[in-house]
């Protein structure tokens, strides 16, 4: 039986395309912005989409029989991912996390590492002002809430946001609250 190092050895010897770039270097915990394994794997483990509040919201969504897409670009040429999108309204949901978005009565900085995660937090907000300032320039209704926004209150927000697009109003970002 051959061990998993030959057959490494093997794939890349017949197959070109798998060998590493020339500059490829493999990070180690040293080269890593977090500070223990276990904080690593805790981040890495976080999931992208299909979250908790989002399936909430999306269910409420789908249950009222609005349809929408999931994940998806406003604007492809635009690096931003609505959380829900609805296309012909064109009106895009973010569902914030209240870590990751810096909010103001459930969002915490680590005292481990606090300089990396205040920028990152500053910076996931400076981000989210941005993207809400280029939809909106672009014809977008951009609906922002926090995980812990009740779902009641987050659909009538998006309900909000269809109603105005569908009345021909100007495109504005709405909030579920105040940053």
């Amino acid at each position: 039986m051959i061990g998993q190092l030959e057959q490494q050895r093997l794939r890349t010897r017949h197959h070109p395309t798998l060998q590493p770039p020339a500059n490829f270097r493999l990070r180690t915990l040293g080269d890593s912005w977090a500070s223990s394994q276990g904080t690593r794997a805790s981040m890495r483990s976080n999931r992208g989409r299909d979250t908790g509040p989002e399936r909430r919201l999306r269910s409420s969504l789908h249950r009222e029989g609005l349809r929408f897409r999931v994940s998806a670009r406003p604007v492809p040429t635009l690096r931003r991912t609505a959380d829900v999108l609805f296309t012909k309204y064109k009106v895009a949901v973010f569902v914030d996390g209240c870590y990751w978005h810096g909010c103001a009565t459930h969002g915490s900085i680590p005292a481990t590492n606090r300089d990396f995660w205040v920028a990152k937090i500053e910076g996931n907000k400076s981000r989210d002002k941005e993207t809400d300032e280029l939809l909106v320039e672009r014809g977008w209704f951009v609906v922002r809430v926090w995980e812990h926004t009740p779902v009641e209150h987050a659909v009538a927000l998006v309900r909000l946001g269809l109603e105005e697009s569908q009345a021909g109003r100007a495109a504005r970002a709405l909030r579920a609250d105040v940053r």
